[in-house]
């Protein structure tokens, strides 16, 4: 089939506007039905998805449950005993009152402590004046929920002075609750920041109130759509609580970037004296069909993000996903149909005359033309300018989400440190060795461990405890477990030739499968990602040499902006700017991931919003110098003003206090601006002026499966 024969979009904007006030009320009912359906999905969320289930340590953690009816505590408290012993006969009797106490709250099924074992070693400080304390409960591993109500229940009664102790409360519950608690408050107050001043930043864009709510349409029928969406996916697999921030912020973010191309482009064709009817239709056919392409090379891109093991990234595809197909909808049905029935009355409300009117030739054209003038000193300084941005990702290194992601007076934050600083092990997130069918086989297991003694970053080896045939030894490590240390702890543990059906399992081992389920992932999401963008962009331009390029120079884009992220987020840069942050030393995988991939689908979307108006001017007889010139002068206005309102919506991000939110803010903020002012406005008119009529050549054959604007 020859694509360019399919009036579809023609069709299309006929439909819409001869049945305008049904498609409305039609489009308004789906989407309120999807939105109080999909608020079901509110409940069905969880905080966790951070493991490769097909793992070495997904199988040992199976094992522990199943066999050894294992559980990790969901509090660990260290009981500081100001300047007595732990021992002190006083501090043991207030010690196991409290210890009663905490075993009383809902949930709790069981309790250990130094005093309750009767002074276990390995439960007591390195200085002798804390001690451990761990609260155990019979949950689910998936119940998040429950988890993380109970550990702030724990940090609420029992954190702070106790009598004569003082109580530093940690562990996986807690942790969990008071990074998703500080998620939820910093993203209220970034939204109530963002949302005001993008409504203003918006009316002075469109230049008119009436058009700025445009955006409105697009992007809360997405969010609303989306719901519904994550809401059936609850129903088969397990979706993060965090997806809902990408839905909010990436439909809010489509919502502007599409309703700014669709209202420019129907300006345009009223104020060139057409009739609303063929406006509409114009608008539909053109800028409607670079809306349907742009989303399908953002859609893409974040569904590469279902590729990777983990839940957490998995659950960002089906939100990406799903609300980019809702907001390509929003931008070609009720859109249309909202300006079919406003017409001239699109301009109700002038805030700005100046941002009504499309103007020929303008700055930006100016700009085009200069940088064409001198296309190789702009390519070089442009480089130059990437690659001081991207100098900085020699130091770049992987971690995930711990303690450190909250600011250091956290309560939970100081419980994590206390651990850190004085106890020699971390007691409560020990390596499991599991060894089925290891009874027997004891001398082999003995000189096994021997050698796991001998490793750099492990405390301790506790005894070997038998469960029927099978073996199971906690191995203590003195590094946090999902840190690089804890990585390389692993890695030499399971280089040490060990008993046959040996598994390696707990928090340090999850951390480094899960780290290598991403990695050996990687390349085939590029992959992916980078095959279907280049299909695409070419059945969009007609051209071999664009897409290639487009791919490149988002490419660039992308690694200058991991670039400045380290410069930022590892050594420490900027803190005057973004506020206080601990610097681990690494970044948090999963967030760069994501990052990378919304910035690269954003990135898409401006390439094809740009390519389309100079296509559509090279189409209609313009050389290929005013082609790039009225087509920047066209879309660039529309580009630079999207990127802007999307940098505030996330910028309002670097206001929270845990890091990966700040570095999420931060990251996609430098990106879209980097992307629509040196890339877009520098690199892509120049490298177009170098290429000449080059940048539209494409073989005979391939040509019939291109589309025409």
């Amino acid at each position: 089939m020859i694509l360019h024969s399919f009036p579809v979009f023609e069709r299309l904007g006929h439909f819409l506007v001869r049945r305008s006030k049904v498609v409305l009320i039609v489009y308004v009912i789906a989407i309120l039905a999807a939105g109080g359906i999909g608020s079901l999905a509110f409940g069905k969320l969880d905080s966790g998805g951070y493991s490769d289930l097909s793992s070495e340590s997904a199988k040992a953690a199976t094992y522990l449950t199943e066999k050894f009816s294992v559980v990790e505590p969901v509090a660990v408290l260290v009981v500081d005993t100001g300047d007595k012993s732990v021992d002190d006969p006083q501090i043991s009797q207030a010690a196991i009152a409290l210890e009663k106490k905490l075993s009383q709250v809902p949930g709790i099924s069981k309790t250990l402590s130094f005093w309750s074992t009767g002074g276990a070693p390995s439960m007591k400080a390195t200085d002798g004046k804390a001690a451990f304390l761990f609260a155990y409960a019979n949950l689910k591993g998936t119940d998040f929920d429950q988890l993380g109500k109970i550990g702030a229940q724990i940090q609420e009664e029992f954190d702070g002075a106790n009598g004569a102790l003082t109580v530093y409360a940690s562990g996986s519950g807690v942790i969990g609750h008071a990074i998703n608690h500080k998620i939820e408050k910093d993203l209220l107050l970034a939204e109530s920041i963002a949302i005001p001043l993008t409504f203003l930043l918006l009316a002075f864009v469109f230049g008119a109130l009436v058009a700025s709510a445009m955006p409105l349409v697009v992007g809360v029928s997405a969010i609303l759509g989306a719901f519904l969406i994550i809401y059936i996916f609850t129903l088969f697999t397990n979706v993060s609580i965090f997806a809902l921030n990408l839905i909010t912020g990436l439909g809010l973010g489509l919502g502007i970037d599409y309703a700014l191309l669709m209202v420019n482009r129907f300006r345009e064709e009223l104020h060139a004296g057409k009739s609303v009817e063929d406006s509409v239709v114009a608008t539909v056919d053109s800028a409607g069909k670079t809306v349907f392409y742009s989303g399908l090379t953002v859609l893409v891109t974040l569904s590469a993000l279902i590729f990777f093991p983990l839940d957490f990234l998995k659950s960002f595809g089906y939100a990406g996903v799903s609300v980019i197909s809702l907001a390509v909808l929003g931008a070609l049905v009720p859109l249309p149909a909202i300006m079919a029935l406003l017409g001239e009355k699109i301009d109700k409300g002038v805030v700005r005359k100046s941002g009504i009117t499309p103007r020929e030739d303008g700055r930006w054209a100016h700009t085009a033309r200069s940088v064409m003038r001198r296309p190789v000193p702009v390519v070089i300084g442009s480089l130059l300018i990437l690659g001081i941005f991207t100098a900085p990702i020699t130091n770049i290194a992987f971690a995930q989400v711990d303690s450190r992601v909250l600011p250091k007076s956290d309560p939970a934050a100081i419980g994590a440190a206390k651990i850190l600083e004085r106890f020699d092990g971390f007691e409560g997130s020990p390596i499991e060795v599991v060894i089925p069918n290891g009874v027997g086989r004891q001398v082999q297991v003995s000189t096994y461990l021997a050698e796991v003694q001998k490793v750099d970053g492990i405390a301790r080896v506790s005894p070997i405890e038998s469960y029927g045939s099978d073996l199971r030894v906690q191995v203590i490590p003195s590094q946090a477990s999902r840190t690089l240390a804890a990585e390389k702890i692993i890695q030499d543990i399971r280089e040490i030739p060990r008993p046959t059906g040996t598994l390696i399992g707990g928090a340090a081992a999850d951390f480094t499968d899960s780290q290598d389920g991403i990695a050996r992932t990687l390349p085939w999401a590029l992959g992916w990602i980078a095959f279907w963008v280049m299909i695409l962009i070419f059945i969009f331009t007609g051209s071999i040499i664009l897409p290639i390029k487009a791919v490149l120079l988002n490419g660039l884009s992308l690694v200058a902006t991991l670039g400045a992220i380290t410069w930022v987020f590892i050594d420490g840069h900027l803190k005057w700017l973004l506020g206080d942050f601990t610097v681990t030393g690494a970044l948090d995988t999963g967030t760069v991931i994501l990052v990378a991939v919304v910035v690269f689908g954003l990135s898409m979307d401006y390439e094809l919003f740009l390519l389309s108006r100079i296509r559509e001017e090279h189409m209609a007889g313009k050389s290929n110098i005013e082609s790039v010139a009225v087509g920047l002068q066209r879309s660039a206005r529309i580009i630079t003003a999207a990127a802007l309102l999307l940098a505030v919506v996330f910028a309002a991000f670097m206001i929270s206090g845990v890091t990966s939110i700040k570095m999420m803010g931060f990251g996609v903020s430098f990106a879209v601006l980097l992307d629509a002012t040196l890339i877009r406005a520098l690199l892509v008119p120049a490298l177009m002026r170098l290429f000449g009529e080059s940048n539209w050549w494409a073989p005979k054959p391939l040509r019939r499966f291109t589309i025409t604007h």
